[in-house]
């Protein structure tokens, strides 16, 4: 049981909280890729279309954010996969695959090949079996205008690479690390790969996006890129949420209710997260086809 002196933090945390700027996160529209209308004569493909997504969104939440699977024969075959960010819960996993399907199928309904990236998940499926092949495609989402302090970049490109040489390694090729840059504050970073390549492909995902993407993002304060088979991120608050701690037995302990407080303050606060005007815009250009909602675009063919 909480005991009155920390129900009175609660409360104050509670006001204090609801005054102010929060930086958590928010599953957002980041991009969207779709071929060439190719499926409209084919009934087949329509209702295996349906099985995949279904089972996509029904499996992948409670299969550690990981699902891929195949749906059909011959002509009609089609292969699905979905994934969500390591950090993200089981609830907002669904949330987000479910997402991603409307809008699949909404702006990509007679695609045969199709990938929809949120910030919390990625959804992709094709004719063609791609399970396993590491894709280099990848699009970058900067704000050009929001530069970092000179001595914090070197710092920051050190440790971003640092980032990607660990996800690689970890169990579900995911990795989000803590960079202390003095009076600067912390910068946050996170490197992900879909679960389908192997270590070495994930590894050389993650090496090619920073290589490309190097000058773009070298000296930005915030930016995020998105790929087929592998994702990074960086800003200069924490962004993903930690589920690595958890509350004693029969007590609610202070980090639990710093959650709890997090996702009241959300509530009270519609601006939550408002963090980046990068984002914000972006989401105000979208358009269907081969696109990423950005202020920079960048496209990796």
């Amino acid at each position: 049981m909480v005991d009155f002196d920390v129900q009175t933090f609660i409360v104050f945390l509670v006001f204090m909280l609801s005054l102010g700027i929060c930086h958590a996160d928010r599953n957002l529209y980041s991009g969207l890729q779709c071929s060439e209308a190719d499926n409209s004569s084919e009934s087949s493909f329509g209702v295996n279309l349906d099985s995949l997504l279904d089972l996509l969104t029904q499996k992948g939440p409670l299969s550690k954010g990981f699902f891929k699977t195949t749906v059909g024969r011959s002509s009609g075959k089609i292969y699905g996969l979905m994934q969500c960010r390591g950090d993200v819960s089981a609830e907002n996993c669904a949330n987000c695959t479910r997402e991603s399907v409307a809008v699949a199928l909404h702006d990509c309904s007679k695609s045969k090949k199709v990938q929809v990236w949120f910030t919390w998940c990625f959804l992709r499926y094709s004719n063609e079996r791609f399970f396993g092949v590491w894709d280099q495609s990848s699009a970058a989402i900067v704000n050009e205008t929001d530069f970092d302090d000179a001595s914090v970049v070197s710092k920051a490109l050190t440790f971003i690479s640092e980032v990607a040489i660990t996800a690689p390694k970890q169990p579900l090729m995911f990795h989000a690390a803590v960079l202390d840059a003095g009076q600067f504050g912390k910068r946050y970073g996170m490197a992900q790969c879909t679960r389908d390549i192997s270590r070495t492909d994930c590894s050389h995902c993650l090496d090619t996006q920073l290589m490309t993407f190097r000058t773009t993002i070298g000296n930005k304060r915030g930016w995020e890129v998105y790929g087929s088979s592998c994702s990074m991120w960086y800003h200069d608050y924490q962004f993903y949420s930690n589920f690595s701690i958890t509350a004693n037995d029969g007590e609610l302990s202070l980090i639990s209710i710093i959650v709890i407080i997090i996702l009241i303050q959300m509530k009270l606060n519609p601006f939550c997260n408002a963090k980046t005007g990068a984002r914000r815009l972006s989401l105000q250009g979208v358009a269907t086809g081969i696109t990423m909602a950005v202020l920079v675009f960048i496209f990796v063919p």
